[in-house]
């Protein structure tokens, strides 16, 4: 873990090839098999367009796009981490075709560089989501981790998440899951 300074903050629109170089970084890692639904090729083959517009669309801090990304930025202007951090409202369908029951926050995208792991990068990221996630009303948290990715487990568990005992299965992957994790509204 490096001993620099660094800063949490919403990305801007125009930091979208920042946020591009970042994901493409997070795709290469070793454990990006079990960490991201999404590969290096397929993200590295995608136009400039959709990196702009997924800058935008997850840079508005009112939350009016229902979505932010926050990166933890070292002293030497390095982007170190990022968080994801996706508000889905009761009522709709989420992704993987599962009913969303409530207002929550949907934390994806987590990624901190090897060398910055294991410190307080990861943990000011979550508080900085869910900050956001809270002042926006919702009434849980959750995201979903591999069975195989005990690392980010742990962290999840430290910071408060369960099970909630649902089982998000991989289109093409059959034999592998994804876990839901769970965190209430403190009171």
């Amino acid at each position: 873990m490096s001993n620099m300074n660094f800063e949490v903050r919403p990305i801007r629109a125009d930091e979208w090839p920042a946020v591009k170089a970042l994901r493409l970084r997070s795709l290469k890692d070793p454990a990006a098999p079990v960490a991201f639904l999404d590969t290096h090729e397929a993200a590295s083959a995608r136009p400039d367009s959709f990196w702009q517009e997924r800058a935008a669309g997850s840079s508005d801090v009112s939350g009016a796009g229902g979505a932010l990304q926050f990166v933890a930025e070292a002293a030497d202007g390095t982007w170190v981490g990022s968080v994801v951090m996706l508000i889905e409202e009761a009522g709709t369908t989420d992704w993987a075709g599962f009913p969303v029951e409530r207002r929550q926050g949907h934390v994806v995208g987590v990624f901190v560089l090897p060398e910055w792991r294991g410190g307080p990068v990861t943990k000011a990221l979550f508080d900085a989501a869910l900050e956001w996630a809270w002042g926006r009303g919702v009434e849980a948290v959750r995201l979903i981790v591999h069975e195989d990715n005990p690392r980010a487990q742990g962290f999840y568990r430290k910071a408060g998440f369960v099970p909630s005992g649902k089982v998000v299965p991989l289109e093409g992957r059959e034999e592998e899951k994804e876990l839901e994790f769970v965190l209430g509204k403190p009171a």
